[in-house]
């Protein structure tokens, strides 16, 4: 028992992650917090999440038969597009039950990964918040880097407007928003708006998340 307790103490401090809840049905817990680190790594004083951590337990929760669900913790500023993606299509893709549940905020990248579960829940004090790709680094003035640019934007829209039920019109309509963010472009919803516009499933805590992954781990039996 002792060592058990220590594993998921090291885990937890090391990685901020729960592997085997002990309540009704092992579940697995994975907090998205932060920026969300890919290839280059955030200034030393930026809480991340390294998506080649990440990448190693979603693969875990697909192959341990004693995982039953995955509950996503999400409280992010972004990060990495192309990290944020790859970890987004992985969970898509997974045939056990997950659950995302948006505390905070849910900036940017963010996006992606909370409509990438089966469901997805946010609590009302939190906020999404939509805008478009930024680039942080050389940008040459051509019309190739635009293209680039529209391309990685077309691909982020099209996987949350597949992942829920905000349409591409209403989402891109959102993202260029120039009227609310001072000195910058997108839209701000908080959690009642996120579900009312068709960006998250529904407003809900805790309790409810580990509800539905206990209802869909039943219906799998």
């Amino acid at each position: 028992m002792g060592k058990e307790y220590n594993n998921d103490q090291d885990n937890i401090e090391k990685d901020g992650t729960v592997e085997k809840t002990k309540g009704k049905y092992p579940i697995h817990c994975l907090t998205i917090i932060g920026q969300v680190e890919g290839h280059s790594e955030a200034g030393g004083s930026m809480k991340t999440t390294k998506y080649e951590h990440v990448i190693p337990q979603l693969i875990r929760v697909q192959e341990d038969p004693e995982i039953k669900g995955l509950l996503i913790i999400l409280n992010t500023v972004g990060g990495d597009v192309e990290a944020g993606l790859a970890l987004s299509e992985l969970i898509c893709g997974m045939t056990k039950p997950t659950a995302s549940l948006v505390l905070g905020g849910g900036h940017s990248i963010g996006i992606p990964l909370a409509v990438s579960a089966d469901r997805s829940f946010i609590v009302p004090t939190a906020t999404m918040t939509i805008h478009p790709v930024r680039h942080s680094g050389t940008v040459l003035g051509v019309t190739q880097t635009m293209d680039y640019l529209e391309a990685i934007q077309d691909r982020i829209t099209g996987f949350v407007t597949s992942n829920s039920n905000i349409s591409k019109e209403k989402f891109t309509q959102l993202m260029l928003n120039t009227g609310q963010l001072v000195m910058d472009v997108g839209t701000v919803l908080n959690g009642n708006q996120a579900v009312e516009e068709g960006l998250i499933d529904q407003i809900g805590y805790l309790s409810d998340a580990l509800e539905f992954l206990y209802s869909a781990i039943e219906k799998d039996k």
